[in-house]
């Protein structure tokens, strides 16, 4: 399967919605609701936000493509895509477990369950350290929720490891999070 992955541009906010809308959920615990998923995804994940996220300095959008889905010569289809957050922590308890600074934050990291398997997260978390070494970052950090094994597997095996915890609000309900960091 070609895959291409390349820094997102504002014509690809729409894309990377459809696609944070189908993966968001995946890696949300059992218990979370389709209401509050439903609703996180219409706050933090819609199309105007992409567009927000494009064109904001302080991030980064890396969009993986399938070059063969896309049924048309040159035609693509977004199959994942990473988010980089650069700057200092907001999130107080993040900020105290960091011990590599500076860093930057994986925010976002999802593939298309359809291409799960195919190496296609790991070439986006390749292209990600790649990107965030490119702006001066030394260190990576993410959040994962505490009940996503398959996802915590997959960090570990790219070199994080847990250094704190952190909560995340979707919907009413604060879920619990692992603080992982690896340097770069």
């Amino acid at each position: 399967m070609p895959v291409t992955i390349r820094t997102a541009t504002p014509e690809d906010s729409a894309r990377l919605a459809e696609v944070a809308a189908i993966t968001f959920p995946l890696a949300c615990p059992p218990h979370t609701t389709d209401a509050a998923k439903a609703a996180f995804i219409a706050e933090h994940l819609s199309e105007s936000r992409f567009s927000d996220y494009v064109a904001d300095a302080d991030r980064v959008l890396l969009i993986a493509e399938d070059d063969q889905e896309g049924g048309q010569l040159g035609a693509t289809t977004a199959i994942g895509y990473t988010m980089l957050v650069f700057g200092e922590p907001q999130d107080s308890d993040v900020a105290a477990a960091l011990r590599i600074r500076p860093a930057v934050e994986l925010s976002k990291c999802y593939v298309l369950p359809g291409h799960h398997g195919a190496g296609v997260a790991g070439m986006l978390m390749s292209a990600s350290l790649d990107a965030a070494r490119a702006r001066g970052a030394v260190g990576v950090w993410l959040g994962v929720n505490e009940e996503n094994a398959k996802a915590q597997r997959f960090y570990g095996k790219h070199g994080f490891e847990k250094v704190g915890t952190k909560q995340f609000k979707v919907g009413d309900k604060l879920e619990d999070d692992h603080v992982l960091e690896r340097a770069l």
